[in-house]
């Protein structure tokens, strides 16, 4: 008999499914007192499953004593909350219901451009203090207008299809989806600064990265046509809301529908709180009955097919296979995570791949390979968790092919992957891996220059040309910065050369622009593996 925990106020259909295996008994604990990881480590010990959402926290103190924990399912996409690295490495499964809300979040978008396009809360609010106030209020027609979605992928998406019903014309920027992926949704794909200057709406869907982290600031709504109206029920980190509120009070932005925000709860004496033409909603993109029963049935149905017939799915972690099976491929499947992570963290657009599987690898089920290479790629391009099951999807959905070839040739190495980014021509686009000793990762070939690197930690990756005094100034700039290095390689080819560069601690980004201002040096960036 397997015991499991539900909390954080889950849907009741959660224990139902669970219990009407006959084979698992469920114990609803919704004591805010166990979110803290002091007092959910003194009860988590007895259980084999532990279900929840946002308010649980499951830190490695937690997983310390969870001795007979197998699996932890978040009713819900992000798994902030729960340590997952911790997780693996006491062998637990953590799995997420993705998709379970998507529909939600996306119609309140819709709802909050139709809320803003026709002032709803600005009136709601002029009727309770006994005004009627007609003329001042008067909205605009959203038929024949042009929505801007910026980032297009499963809420985005959806609200391409819903705004298309609306009759609305609708454009997107989404570096990581194909034309051909924008046209089947009837959205044309276009530049950033292009969506900026031609949309009467935009709404915001992408992820919380470097890269959107205020994207949306001071500058970008600069590039925005007169009049705009602005949705955010992303990220709140994405839009500089100090910006925002000098932008709608020139008068430049006619109005903006905030969801989310840089804190949660914000402070509600920030200025623009009192500004009258842009509204409100206490995060809740996700927050629909119907939304919150979904999430529950499908990671109930995920933890009693793991603990009953050990098949596992929407797993964060883990790949769906047998445990004979992962013996063999554990190692390749961090090898091959690291190359796509790799791959992706320098290249930063999306590229059909090739993926080439040679030597022992021939004989293996490689299709969890494959798929962890995806989920290292994809992962660079997004803060919200991408698992062994969703990758290939997630890659079809953003128009990325993938192909993979056995091959018989015969190489120097027992067992080769070979990932290469077809039509890639900025940089190296193909990339070499193999183990050693049945279980050390190796990067042998990057572009065309043969190595042997180590793929871990933090790693900066130089392309120079090959001439002395290059190795000896790199290492004297990190040197100046108190940065050890742990590994340096080089490979050479001509009259280039490409180093990788093991650093115990991260580099900032000023230390990358001075390693890339240094005599010779073709490029510097730094990943994370």
């Amino acid at each position: 008999m397997y015991k499991v925990m539900i909390r954080d106020n889950m849907s009741p259909i959660a224990k139902e499914i669970l219990e009407a295996t006959g084979n698992i008994d469920v114990v609803t604990d919704n004591d805010k007192a166990a979110n803290d990881p002091n007092v959910l480590s003194e009860i988590i010990g007895e259980y084999h499953g532990l279900a929840l959402r946002s308010g649980t926290k499951v830190t490695e103190q937690v997983l310390e004593k969870a001795k007979n924990l197998r699996v932890i399912g978040r009713a819900g996409i992000g798994v902030d909350n729960i340590d997952v690295q911790g997780a693996t490495k006491h062998g637990i499964v953590v799995m997420n219901a993705p998709g379970g809300n998507t529909v939600t979040t996306a119609e309140h978008a819709i709802s909050l451009m139709l809320a803003l396009a026709r002032n709803i809360p600005q009136g709601t609010a002029s009727l309770r203090e006994g005004k009627w106030e007609k003329k001042k209020l008067t909205g605009i027609e959203i038929t024949g207008k042009t929505l801007g979605i910026v980032g297009l992928g499963n809420i985005g998406k959806i609200v391409a299809e819903r705004a298309g019903g609306l009759k609305m014309n609708v454009i997107a920027a989404d570096p990581f989806i194909s034309k051909e992926a924008a046209r089947a949704l009837k959205a044309e794909l276009v530049s950033l600064d292009d969506l900026f200057a031609r949309s009467d709406f935009i709404t915001l869907h992408v992820p919380r990265m470097k890269e959107t982290v205020n994207m949306i600031n001071a500058s970008a709504i600069g590039k925005m046509k007169q009049g705009t109206r602005l949705i955010n029920c992303s990220r709140g980190e994405i839009v500089n809301i100090d910006d925002l509120y000098q932008a709608v009070s020139d008068g430049h932005i006619a109005g903006a529908a905030l969801d989310v925000f840089p804190s949660e709860p914000p402070d509600p004496s920030l200025p623009i709180f009192s500004h009258p033409n842009i509204i409100f909603t206490p995060h809740l993109g996700a927050s629909t009955s119907e939304a919150q029963i979904k999430v529950a049935e499908m990671i109930a149905n995920q933890i009693s097919a793991y603990l009953l017939d050990d098949v596992i799915s929407h797993a964060v972690n883990f790949p769906s296979v047998s445990e004979e099976v992962m013996e063999q491929l554990r190692p390749y499947l961090n090898l091959a995570e690291k190359m796509g992570s790799l791959m992706g963290q320098l290249v930063r657009k999306i590229h059909d791949i090739t993926i080439t599987y040679s030597g022992d690898l021939t004989g293996l089920d490689i299709q969890p390979i494959t798929h962890a290479v995806l989920k290292g790629l994809l992962a660079s391009f997004t803060d919200t968790p991408v698992n062994y099951v969703s990758a290939p999807a997630l890659a079809s959905e953003k128009g990325i092919h993938v192909r993979e070839v056995l091959s018989s040739s015969k190489d120097d190495f027992s067992g080769l992957i070979r990932v290469k980014l077809e039509d890639h021509e900025e940089g190296p686009g193909e990339i070499w891996g193999t183990i050693f000793g049945k279980k050390y990762p190796r990067i042998v070939r990057f572009g065309k220059i043969y190595m042997d690197a180590i793929p871990e930690g933090s790693m900066i990756v130089i392309q120079n040309i090959d001439k002395p005094g290059v190795i000896g100034n790199v290492g004297s700039t990190l040197g100046r910065h108190n940065i050890n290095i742990g590994r340096f390689q080089l490979g050479r080819l001509g009259d280039r050369a490409l180093c990788m560069v093991n650093v115990d601690t991260p580099a900032e980004e000023q230390v990358l622009e001075e390693i890339a201002a240094l005599p010779n040096i073709i490029s510097a960036c730094q990943v994370r593996l």
